[in-house]
């Protein structure tokens, strides 16, 4: 790949120039769009609600949900979201700051390693293709956790892979470790840079190439047991001072969270899932081609390139190579499986994917594939978007389903590629920039208009709307069967019965709860109601979220109700 490539060369060669068009175009599409939405489900009100019980109450070891312990996650993202609340006072910036700022630190990472393991071309060219990849962009833009602990992941890769095949100074090697610590009280999969040191012993087990020469050949005996220190170190900025306030507490409630966050949400959670249960194939079928665009289209040349470089014993590409496929083996065993776990394999996959693109690019069929992937979105866009237009009976179930007309969003969109790709037909260049043009155009209108659309079918506020009509602004509110986000977006005090505490079980708890007072109320979905409420006096609040909600007031209360078949716990939240 020349270093004088017309692409290239149009960018500039210099260090410093590549980090200002690489950063500029990172922020511009990571950033675009932050404090404009509210946040949204599955996880993000979660996240956001925890990091304001955090700043209100002042309890940031022990994580709350409506007043209830929250023992799913370790507090570190929960964390970065409530110091940014509590800097900003907006929950709507402080929500996405966290995963926008990991994903441009990740970018970082990936151009440095391109940079200093190949050239200034080869980490441009790796920075832009984890940028412009599909599933990257979009979990930097989602207040999930798995942004951060991809950050933390590429963190340990890059502190291994610079100890390794660079320098050999120890520091980087500790850095991984320290990282790699942080990392596992973030989302417990935080270890996963310790897979690269499988392909590496081997490499010097089996004396393969040039594995006995500098700098892959590292002395320095005790020097490498120190690394498992340093993780624990990092483990122990939490770990530590959590026991600590469990002994001292003896409230058997932080003792409960203590042994589901460390047993049940971890070993337990990996190797005997509940949920979310996929093929072992899964993440090669349903994921990877869809989520890794466009490095999933280059796939089929890129293979030919390793083995090239494996052959040659390259260890730049055998390395991260070796553990991408290790981290989809180790993620496809567990039975529980959700498309974002295998989010960081995708920085190493474009570090490797990147010294090869320009002669993958310049070759017919893969810069053909990219510009018929743009064609086949634009015009599916489009053609839903006029189906929409003329009401036809597909869109209109499309309408339904998802509470929405974004028909004339989807022709924009359409429309926008198509002319993309027209334009693109009368040079080499552009032919070369179909798919970031197009991605670009994508994201900056999702990140503006698509927030502006969704926002109302995102959130409980048009329920809520209705409730304020219907009870009085002093009103006690109590939720049955919720989410998130009807905690997070209530204007009235919250009570609620245990997140997984069985419905009807809560049902009848919110019955005793209702007879103690007529200023109660209670808000649930309309096909809970099977005892204690006659459902003919339930007052309409309308659909959201895939369900229809009501209010039951201290009048829909029957006379009779079956009593809890155990204790349940109330839980308040103002």
């Amino acid at each position: 790949m020349p270093e004088n490539s017309t692409f290239y060369s149009s960018f500039g060669h210099t260090h410093a120039r590549n980090l200002w068009w690489l950063f500029g175009l990172a922020a511009v599409l990571i950033l675009t769009g932050l404090g404009l939405r509210d946040p949204w489900p599955a996880d993000e009100p979660r996240f956001a609600q925890i990091a304001m019980e955090m700043v209100n109450s002042g309890q940031w070891f022990f994580p709350t949900r409506g007043g209830e312990l929250y023992p799913d996650k370790p507090p570190i993202f929960m964390w970065s979201i409530a110091l940014f609340y509590w800097l900003t006072g907006s929950i709507n910036i402080a929500f996405l700051l966290p995963s926008a700022l990991c994903g441009l630190a990740t970018v970082y990472l990936v151009y440095s390693l391109g940079r200093k393991l190949w050239s200034n071309q080869v980490g441009f060219y790796a920075g832009l293709l984890l940028l412009f990849s599909l599933q990257f962009t979009l979990q930097a833009k989602t207040a999930q956790i798995d942004a951060m602990v991809c950050c933390w992941i590429t963190l340990g890769c890059y502190g291994l892979l610079r100890f390794l095949l660079i320098d050999g100074l120890w520091r980087w090697y500790y850095m991984a470790w320290f990282f790699m610590g942080i990392g596992v009280i973030t989302k417990g999969v935080g270890f996963l840079p310790l897979l690269m040191l499988l392909p590496y012993a081997l490499l010097r087990w089996f004396k393969f190439g040039n594995a006995l020469k500098p700098p892959l050949m590292v002395a320095g005996g005790w020097r490498w047991w120190l690394g498992p220190l340093v993780m624990l170190l990092a483990i122990g900025l939490w770990f530590v001072p959590m026991l600590l306030l469990v002994e001292h507490s003896q409230n058997p409630l932080f003792a409960t969270y203590r042994d589901n966050i460390l047993f049940k949400q971890t070993v337990t959670r990996y190797a005997d899932s509940w949920h979310h249960i996929k093929p072992f194939w899964y993440y090669l079928i349903s994921v990877i081609p869809v989520f890794w665009l466009p490095i999933s289209v280059l796939l089929p040349w890129l293979v030919g390139h390793w083995k090239s470089a494996i052959k040659a014993a390259d260890y730049r590409i055998i390395l991260p190579l070796a553990w991408v496929v290790l981290v989809i083996i180790f993620f496809s065993a567990s039975p529980g499986k959700r498309g974002v776990y295998v989010l960081p394999a995708l920085p190493m996959l474009a570090l490797i994917s990147a010294p090869y693109l320009m002669d993958i690019l310049h070759k017919k069929w893969p810069k053909r594939l990219l510009c018929i992937l743009v064609l086949f979105i634009s015009v599916t866009l489009t053609l839903v978007a006029v189906a929409g237009w003329l009401d036809l009976k597909s869109s209109v179930k499309l309408a339904q389903k998802y509470e929405l007309e974004p028909w004339n969003f989807f022709a924009v969109i359409g429309v926008s590629g198509i002319l993309l790709l027209a334009i693109s037909l009368k040079s080499k260049v552009l032919r070369l920039l179909c798919w970031p043009l197009f991605i670009s155009v994508l994201w900056l209108l999702y990140s503006t208009w698509g927030y502006s659309m969704l926002g109302a079918v995102k959130t409980p506020k048009a329920i809520f709307a209705n409730v304020a009509q219907n009870i009085p602004e002093n009103a006690d509110l109590a939720l049955v069967s919720f989410s998130e986000q009807f905690i997070l977006f209530s204007p009235y005090p919250i009570t609620h019965f245990g997140y997984h505490t069985d419905n009807q079980e809560q049902l009848r708890a919110a019955w005793q709860w209702q007879g103690q007072s007529d200023e109660r109320f209670i808000l649930m979905d309309k096909d809970l109601i099977t005892e204690c409420f006659d459902a003919d006096k339930a007052l309409d609040m309308g659909f959201a979220h895939g369900e229809h909600w009501v209010i039951m007031k201290p009048q829909s209360r029957l006379a009779q109700c079956s009593a809890p078949s155990h204790p349940v716990e109330q839980y308040h939240y103002n």
